[in-house]
C-alpha cells in the first residue's frame, strides 16, 4: 500500500464523515483504505495530527462515545464549515485532475 498524499487526507476525512456521519478515527482510516482499494495506507502518526487540525480549524468537531466493539472512541463529526472547505477543496481537485488529464492525454500533439 501507498502513503496517502501530502495534503490529500484532510479531504479524505472531510469527505468521508460528509458521506458517512460520525466517525471514529479508526473507522476513518479503515475507510479511506476501503475506498482507495487499499492502494493508500493511512497512518495514525498522521490522521491524529489532521483530526487535531481540523477540530482546531473548526471543520469537525469531536465527541466521546463507544464505538461497536464497545470500547470508549472519540467521535469525529464534520461542521458546516468543513462542509463549505469539503465543496471548496473538492471543486480544486477536480479543476486540478482534470489539467492533468490533458496533459496526459495529449502526447504532444496540441
Amino acid at each position: 500500500m501507498g502513503e496517502v498524499w501530502q495534503g490529500t487526507l484532510q479531504l479524505m476525512v472531510l469527505r468521508t464523515l460528509e458521506a458517512l456521519g460520525p466517525q471514529h478515527g479508526y473507522g476513518l482510516a479503515r475507510r479511506i483504505e476501503q475506498i482507495s482499494g487499499d492502494k493508500l495506507a493511512v497512518q495514525y502518526g498522521t490522521l491524529y495530527p489532521a483530526l487535531v487540525k481540523l477540530e482546531q480549524e473548526g471543520f469537525i468537531v469531536s465527541s466521546w462515545g463507544v464505538s461497536d466493539k464497545n470500547r470508549r472512541a472519540k467521535f469525529y463529526e464534520i461542521t458546516r464549515a468543513g462542509g463549505k472547505k469539503l465543496a471548496h477543496e473538492t471543486r480544486q481537485w477536480e479543476e486540478t485532475a482534470a489539467v492533468m488529464t490533458r496533459f496526459l492525454t495529449a502526447g504532444g500533439a496540441e
